[in-house]
């Protein structure tokens, strides 16, 4: 089960002139794109509007709940690093869980991750036709949606240089509204703000201490945004389109930890520093907004309207291209049918693109015809999605970092911390995780639901993997 055949991305990447035409990826992305996609890719439209529920639920404790989910995706994405640098690959870790665990396992990942992608479409893009609708209330929602859906089809279309440069941009925009945030909220906090006075401790300590609702709500508010943290993986996946992906996948998994503790810890400290957590404004308008009307900001809600627009149109964009460039994988290891694995004369796979962008508009069509059973049941179906992605990382590290050491010893640039241990005690957690969630009432009917169509999906690669074998 050696690794000496390189994937289509690396064969593309260095011009391998026994890689097929239309076979193969294009090299399209500049380093830049990598850089921002990786700083941009733990932003997402749910640390601006939902952070406030989990606020709510664990009071200034969910600081706890953050630092315990970043610590999560630290873990995952240092062994998933150390498995992309080796050998990147636009199947991520779905090639990796192909190689070390089995086909049935890459079949199961992949496929499961491409449902959560495509449902993320039809989320953001009915999230962004509701702020854009109430904006120029002329033009329909449903109108907005298919603009926003046709507008991202077309960019990923067209060269993954596009995609990477609407990515560039929308992350870029991300990234400056969180850093003016925690400039302007820290000189307030401090009370160095013309017009504000230090506030200290007394939201973090006051309201009923800094755990209100007892540790268990450490756990439920963890439940609440451990799936904000979806979205760091991208990177990997985009590695395999760049010229220099080991050295990007290196420089995206070293940096996560600083970009987890500025941009979550950080901005949400800031927030419940400046508000009591059980403040009505901190659920109705979220923490940013109300934060800014406390420091007197005006045009805040605006403001930051046209921010959540922008994560939302980078989800969508990264939403799209991440589903495509799983399916071309799946297409490529003949587990999706075989154009899903073919690309165009620009080296992008346009089926693969248009079987995302298809399931896509269905699920935006059910979000307003049948809200609260169709599209209900792909929401919760989907939601667990991220804890089997994870928890399937951490199975093929174990089994890749052998094969690595064995095969390829000279691409072994990123290593997991203190393996096998830290390992073992990731996979451990996010098992925790799984059951917590079971136990949780809001949490329950989300994970039986996934569980289900996780199993399904792991049938049907059980059953292709047992079809291979008598062929």
């Amino acid at each position: 089960m050696g690794l000496q055949t390189p994937s289509a991305s690396e064969a593309a990447a260095s011009g391998d002139p026994g890689t097929p035409p239309g076979d193969s990826l294009k090299a399209g992305l500049k380093n830049r794109h990598l850089s921002m996609i990786a700083i941009g890719g733990v932003i997402g439209a749910g640390l601006f509007v939902g952070s406030g529920a989990g606020i709510a639920k664990a009071g200034p404790a969910i600081l706890i709940s953050y630092a315990l989910a970043g610590l999560l995706v630290v873990l995952v994405m240092r062994m998933l690093g150390e498995m992309a640098a080796a050998d990147p690959s636009s199947g991520s870790f779905s090639t990796y869980a192909d190689r070390a665990l089995g086909r049935w396992a890459g079949f199961t990942i992949g496929w499961l991750y491409w449902f959560f992608w495509v449902v993320v479409l039809a989320v953001e893009a009915t999230a962004a036709a509701t702020i854009l609708t109430g904006w120029v209330p002329a033009v329909p929602q449903w109108a907005w949606a298919l603009l926003v859906m046709i507008v991202l089809t077309a960019t990923n279309l067209a060269s993954v240089g596009s995609y990477g440069e609407f990515e560039f941009w929308f992350a870029g925009i991300k990234v400056v509204a969180i850093v003016a945030f925690i400039v302007i909220a820290g000189l307030a906090v401090f009370g160095v703000l013309p017009g504000t006075d230090a506030v200290g401790t007394e939201n973090l300590t006051g309201q009923g201490g800094f755990l209100p609702n007892g540790p268990g709500a450490i756990l439920s508010g963890m439940l609440l945004v451990v799936f904000s943290f979806m979205g760091s993986e991208i990177v990997t996946l985009a590695a395999g389109e760049s010229a220099e992906p080991s050295k990007m996948v290196r420089r995206a998994t070293n940096s996560v930890i600083w970009r987890i503790g500025i941009f979550y810890l950080g901005s949400i400290g800031l927030a419940v520093a400046l508000l009591p957590w059980n403040s009505d404004a901190l659920l109705k308008e979220g923490p940013y907004v109300a934060s800014l009307n406390e420091i007197g900001i005006p045009h805040a809600g605006t403001i930051m309207d046209v921010i959540v627009v922008t994560a939302v149109l980078s989800c969508l964009n990264s939403g799209l291209y991440t589903a495509s460039r799983m399916a071309f994988s799946l297409g490529q290891r003949s587990d999706a049918p075989k154009a899903f694995g073919q690309t165009d004369k620009r080296g992008v796979p346009a089926a693969a693109i248009w079987s995302s962008v298809a399931f896509g508009f269905v699920a935006v069509i059910f979000n307003y015809t049948s809200p609260e059973t169709v599209f209900e049941f792909l929401l919760n179906s989907s939601g667990a999605v991220a804890l089997f992605v994870w928890l399937v990382i951490c199975f093929s590290q174990l089994r890749m970092r052998r094969i690595i050491e064995r095969d390829m010893p000279e691409r072994h640039t990123v290593r997991m911390w203190l393996y096998p241990y830290l390992t073992y005690a990731t996979i451990a957690l996010i098992l925790f995780v799984i059951g917590y969630m079971f136990y949780d009432a809001e949490g329950r009917q989300q994970m039986i639901m996934s569980v289900v169509v996780g199993a399904l999906v792991l049938a049907l690669g059980v059953w292709r993997q047992r079809q291979r074998r008598r062929v």
